[in-house]
C-alpha cells in the first residue's frame, strides 16, 4: 500500500436527522489505492456518511477530507476528483449505453478522444462492449449498475465512492463490478464502498464495521477475524430451530445464530463444549449432522459485537 496521504480523512463526524444520530462520532481514511468497506445493516450510517464526503449533505460535527478538500468548508473543491455513486445512480434509460457515456464524459468536461478510449477499456472490462447500442432501459439491474460504474469512471478520478453498488446484482454481474474496482486499485485510485453484504468484507482491503453510526471495529478482514472472542461452531441437524432451543442456556454458549443451512454457536471452548453440546442434544432428541469448529467470519464478528452491545445496554438499563 502507498504511503502517500490517505485520501479521505474522516474525524469525529457527526450527524443528526432530529433525535436520531445517524453518524456518531465516526473517524477512519482510505489510502491511495486501497478498497475500503463500510460494512452494516440498514441504518448503520453509510449512505449519509457517503452523502457527506461527496459534497451533498452538510455534517453537524467533526471533520472530513477527500482528495485534499475539506467537505464542509469547500465542498465542491473534490469534485472533479471523485465520483459518488449512489444506490440509485442518474442513468436515462432512454439513451444507449454510449449516449449514457457520452452525457457523463461531457459534464466532467473529458475531451473525446480521451472518451473513447477509457470508454472501450471500461466497456470490454464490465462485459458490455457489444452492447453499446442498447438503451439503459432495456438493460438488466447488473448491467445498469456496471453501465453506473463506467459512468462515474469515465473522468479518472481519484477518490470513489460506492454506495451499495452491488445490491440486488446476479452473482456474474458482481463479480465483474468486484474485477473493475480491482484494476483501479492498480491505477492508484481510492475507492470507499458501502455494503450490507458482510461477505463482501472479504473482498476489501480495510473493513470498518458500523452499528447505528458508530465504527465497531475497523481493520483488515484477517486481522478483524481474530478479534472474536472464543470460538465458532458450525452445528448441523434437520432442524435447526429445534437444535438452537434445545441448546438455549448451555455452559459456555453466549449465542447462537442461523446462518445458511447451519447453526453458528458462539462458544468459550472447542473441545470440551463439542462433546458437552452433543449430549445435550442427545438428551433433547435432536438429530445432529455435524457439530465442528470452523473459523470465525466477519459475520460472526459483527454479530457477536451487536449482541454484546445490546448485553450490555440491557444490564444499564437495569441497574
Amino acid at each position: 500500500m502507498s504511503a502517500a496521504a490517505p485520501a479521505i480523512v474522516v474525524s469525529a463526524l457527526e450527524k443528526r436527522f432530529g433525535p436520531v444520530r445517524a453518524v456518531d462520532g465516526l473517524s477512519f481514511d482510505v489510502r491511495p489505492g486501497e478498497i475500503f468497506g463500510l460494512v452494516g445493516p440498514d441504518g448503520a450510517g453509510k449512505t449519509t456518511t457517503l452523502r457527506i464526503l461527496a459534497g451533498v449533505l452538510a455534517p453537524d460535527g467533526g471533520q472530513a477530507t477527500v482528495a485534499g478538500f475539506d467537505v464542509s468548508a469547500d465542498p465542491e473543491g473534490a469534485k472533479h476528483e471523485l465520483s459518488y455513486m449512489p444506490q440509485r445512480f442518474g442513468l436515462y434509460e432512454d439513451l444507449t449505453i454510449d449516449e449514457n457515456i457520452r452525457f457523463y464524459a461531457d459534464l466532467f468536461g473529458v475531451p473525446r478522444a480521451q472518451r473513447e478510449s477509457r470508454a472501450a477499456e471500461l466497456l470490454t472490462a464490465a462485459g458490455l462492449a457489444e452492447f453499446r447500442s442498447r438503451t439503459a432501459g432495456k438493460l438488466s439491474g447488473g448491467m445498469k449498475q456496471k453501465l453506473g460504474l463506467i459512468c462515474a469512471l469515465i473522468h479518472r478520478p481519484r477518490v470513489v465512492l460506492l454506495d451499495e453498488p452491488t445490491n440486488g446484482v446476479d452473482p456474474v454481474s458482481r463479480r465483474e463490478f468486484w474485477a473493475i474496482l480491482y484494476s483501479l486499485v492498480n491505477e492508484g485510485v481510492s475507492i470507499l464502498t458501502s455494503t450490507s453484504y458482510l461477505d463482501e468484507a472479504e473482498r476489501c482491503h480495510r473493513v470498518g464495521l458500523l452499528h447505528r453510526g458508530r465504527m465497531l471495529f475497523c481493520n483488515e478482514p484477517t486481522e478483524l477475524k481474530k478479534l472474536f472472542p472464543g470460538v465458532v461452531l458450525s452445528l448441523r441437524s434437520p432442524d435447526p430451530p429445534r437444535a438452537m432451543m434445545a441448546l438455549r442456556g448451555a455452559p459456555g454458549l453466549r449465542s447462537s445464530v442461523l446462518v445458511g443451512d447451519a447453526v453458528h454457536l458462539f462458544a468459550d471452548s472447542a473441545e470440551e463444549r463439542i462433546v458437552q453440546f452433543r449430549l445435550q442434544l442427545d438428551d433433547a432428541g435432536v438429530t445432529v449432522d455435524s457439530l465442528e469448529l470452523i473459523p470465525p467470519s466477519i459475520e460472526d464478528l459483527f454479530v457477536s459485537a451487536v449482541e454484546s452491545q445490546q448485553a450490555a445496554a440491557a444490564a444499564e438499563s437495569r441497574s
